[in-house]
């Protein structure tokens, strides 16, 4: 009998199944649902499974285990609160992302009260308190510590900031006896960010507070463990197939394009140093697993958001129509919409061209030219990623699209655009199994498994 293990996707709109056989590295069946998370999540799962039963023969397959990630219930929601913006706030703004999580908002300096009232609106999961590098300004992350003692109770508090704050932020905590973990600093030291052990920190707090709050404590007694929101399954997939593991070489610097109907993510695995001489590296450091997402790039819900950035005439590039803002607002009103013919198929892509474009701009590093006494002086601030190896795309229309090519071609290096440091030459693939984030939780537990899979699924097989 054959050893497999179930991985569940619990998603905002389908529960989605990956049976792997892990002793011939292989997908078994994929199966999806929509998901029930209002109701009862296991429900939505247990459509998908009896999907699945149907797809392979049980006599001759074990399922030794079931692991799971969830974007479900809006996913993972964080605020960051910091100091200097362009700093420590943007510092942990990219921590959080790199965790899988929405940031719904940024504050930075003292609080204001109008600032405390507007977080109070919002449905926040986890708050992240950073401020000052080790050794500098601790008064304003003392401040924002005691407000948020205040009127924050109920939610869990992750403290990033500087060390020499964190005695006093202790007491203010435990005298109003918040929910509270204290971690490394994520700006040490100027422009050095430390993400990682925020991420974990997180990650932690997603098992062990978010899962109950969002219902899906009905799924625990079935999986093994909800290891972690599917962003963050995805950098870690990407991050695997990158840098290797122990034992297998990674296949170098990457990027994965991923386009939903209310975000376009990015994420990029390098180093992204200046690639060539005579340029200088300024601003915050980045990591080497970055995500962004962009809200104001989808295919349905943030379609008008879409519009709205791009204009008609960016999208009219792509499409030769006069009924752009209509067509974009019935994608805004319909989240499930899906394409009825060519004509519908083509409008899709081309606003995902626009979201390709529009994000990976964004994502990646820039040129910046300084004048002085000495002549031109090229400072890049960002990634520069004209090496990529690889560009993976995944989300709904490029895996359905029969010219996913095209439009990740929109995130390649423009002569019209110099000075930004997109991939000049990658080999374009396609996630076309959604596997992913599936592989993503395996490499937890099997990392060569899941690194062989990819290979044999993204970089081999598909895409050409």
């Amino acid at each position: 009998m054959d050893k497999a293990y179930l991985l569940i996707d619990f998603g905002s709109t389908y529960t989605k199944l990956t049976l792997v056989d892990i002793e011939h590295e292989e997908i078994i069946a994929t199966s999806k649902a929509i998901t029930t998370v209002e109701t009862n999540i296991m429900t939505g799962f247990n459509q998908a499974f009896d999907l699945l039963k149907q797809k392979y023969d049980k006599k001759n397959i074990e399922i030794i285990k079931k692991l799971a990630c969830s974007s479900a219930a809006g996913g993972l929601k964080m605020v960051t609160v910091g100091l200097v913006p362009e700093l420590t706030v943007e510092a942990g703004k990219r921590a959080a992302l790199g965790a899988g999580a929405r940031v719904l908002a940024t504050y930075s300096y003292e609080m204001t009260n109008d600032e405390i009232s507007e977080m109070k609106n919002m449905d926040v999961d986890i708050i992240l308190l950073s401020g000052g590098t080790n050794g500098g300004n601790k008064k304003v992350i003392i401040e924002n510590a005691k407000k948020i003692a205040i009127h924050f109770q109920d939610i869990p508090i992750i403290v990033a900031g500087n060390k020499c704050a964190n005695d006093e932020i202790r007491e203010i905590f435990d005298k109003h006896h918040i929910n509270y973990t204290i971690t490394e600093n994520v700006m040490p030291n100027l422009n050095e960010i430390n993400v990682l052990p925020v991420r974990e920190k997180i990650r932690e707090i997603f098992m062990k507070n978010i899962i109950q709050s969002k219902g899906m404590d009905k799924a625990e007694s079935f999986i093994d463990g909800i290891l972690m929101p599917t962003p963050a399954a995805v950098l870690k997939a990407c991050e695997v197939l990158s840098k290797g593991t122990s034992e297998l070489s990674g296949v170098g610097d990457l990027i994965v394009v991923d386009i939903g109907g209310a975000t376009t993510d990015v994420h990029s695995l390098s180093e992204g140093y200046p690639s060539k001489a005579g340029i200088n590296l300024k601003g915050l450091q980045e990591p080497f697993a970055k995500r962004t997402v962009e809200g104001d790039l989808g295919m349905r819900y943030s379609a008008l958001a879409l519009l709205e950035v791009s204009g008609e005439k960016m999208i009219k590039d792509y499409i030769d129509s006069n009924e752009i803002s209509e067509r974009c607002q019935y994608r805004h009103n319909h989240i499930a919409y899906v394409p009825e013919n060519i004509d519908d198929v083509r409008f899709d892509e081309a606003l995902a061209k626009v979201a390709t474009k529009l994000a990976m701009n964004r994502h990646v590093g820039h040129i910046e030219i300084a004048y002085t006494p000495l002549g031109e002086v090229f400072n890049q601030y960002g990634k520069d990623l004209l090496e990529v190896k690889y560009i993976i795309g995944t989300g709904g229309v490029i895996v359905h699209s029969e010219n996913p090519d095209k439009i990740l071609e929109e995130g390649l290096f423009s002569k019209q655009e110099p000075t930004v440091l997109k991939p000049k030459n990658p080999n374009l693939k396609v996630d076309e199994k959604y596997i992913l984030s599936a592989m993503g939780l395996l490499s937890y537990d099997l990392p060569n498994c899941a690194f062989r899979m990819m290979e044999k699924y993204i970089l081999c097989e598909i895409g050409g």
